[in-house]
């Protein structure tokens, strides 16, 4: 069986001053375009040109339960009561969702959807009297346990709406989690940074979320298109599979990418680029770029070995993001596992 393609998640398309209906025929239009380029391996798009509540920290904060939040000037912040567009960012997801639903009958195959992960999220989102939840250790923990508690209630909706899907993976994106590793997310005043989290204590807050994931009977793997991904922390939380971006990944991580590919475990490869570059890749250009990797670790394609576009596509214009996952496709079928 060859590899398969898939997209990160995000899709360029909506306009925060649209009207709802154009907002809605754009979403569609994301979904038919995935589904056709993506068959085997299809995912819920993002459209966060729609505005905050459809944005990635918006998606995430969609999933809680047992928390509110509201949209100040400065951002997200948690609060006592959903504000207007915390409800907004719930409502879109459940209409996307109706979307996916309707465009999916009849699918079979592995079905992914993502959310923002539990250290993003508090790089991300202020208590409800300022500063990151980053900054507070019983805040992010009372964060990460409510994503958690709406993972599980996502799963199973997921789950009833994709009744063809024979796996479904959920991506936890976690773009800010080298910078929290690192102590290079800003404080509120701009002027310092948060202290830097210990791999152990970031390990196990991660680990609470992907478990939930696992005991709601899906697959969790872990996204970041960051430089320094710590794949070795990642897996040893319990995804059970990673996604990076070939361009930013280290020379220093290529044992442990070789150790999940070896293991078994779901490898997203972003080998496409995000955006349109001035000389695009070739299908055979794409293709050779895997496999030029694969030799260098010594091991061969696999089903669950994934090429896809280096980041999210939501930057793209839309004839590049059809381009993107088309040459993913295509170079994924042309590695035979």
């Amino acid at each position: 069986m060859s590899a398969r393609a898939t997209g990160i998640g995000s899709m360029p398309g909506g306009d925060v001053l649209g009207n709802e209906a154009d907002n809605s025929r754009a979403y569609a239009e994301a979904v038919r375009l995935v589904a056709g380029e993506l068959p085997d391996l299809l995912h819920v798009p993002e459209l966060p040109g729609r505005g905050a509540g459809a944005s990635l920290t918006g998606r995430g904060l969609a999933l809680l339960s047992g928390l509110a939040a509201d949209l100040q000037p400065a951002g997200w912040r948690l609060t006592d009561h959903s504000g207007m567009d915390h409800r907004r960012a719930r409502s879109l997801l459940a209409q996307d969702l109706d979307v996916v639903e309707e465009h999916t009958q009849g699918f079979g195959g592995v079905f992914k959807t993502q959310v923002a992960g539990p250290w993003t999220l508090a790089a991300t989102v202020e208590k409800p009297r300022g500063d990151k939840v980053l900054s507070d250790h019983g805040a992010r923990r009372e964060l990460a346990e409510s994503l958690a508690e709406g993972l599980r209630d996502h799963v199973a909706d997921v789950r009833r709406r994709v009744t063809g899907a024979t796996e479904i993976i959920v991506q936890i994106d976690e773009p800010a989690l080298p910078a929290v590793l690192a102590a290079q997310i800003p404080t509120a005043s701009g002027w310092g940074k948060h202290r830097a989290v210990h791999p152990p204590e970031a390990s196990a807050l991660l680990g609470l979320v992907l478990a939930a994931v696992s005991g709601a009977g899906a697959t969790p793997i872990v996204h970041s298109c960051a430089p320094d991904v710590p794949i070795a922390l990642l897996r040893g939380a319990g995804a059970g599979g990673i996604s990076v971006d070939l361009d930013l990944l280290s020379p220093a991580s290529y044992d442990d990418l070789a150790a999940a590919v070896d293991a078994g475990e779901w490898v997203l490869l972003g080998a496409v680029p995000s955006l349109a570059p001035q000389t695009p890749p070739t299908e055979g250009g794409v293709t050779e770029r895997v496999l030029r990797l694969l030799d260098m670790l010594g091991l061969e394609p696999t089903e669950r070995l994934v090429v896809t576009p280096s980041c999210g596509l939501a930057g793209a214009d839309p004839g590049w993001a059809r381009t993107a996952l088309e040459l993913s496709r295509k170079a994924a079928a042309n590695l035979t596992a």
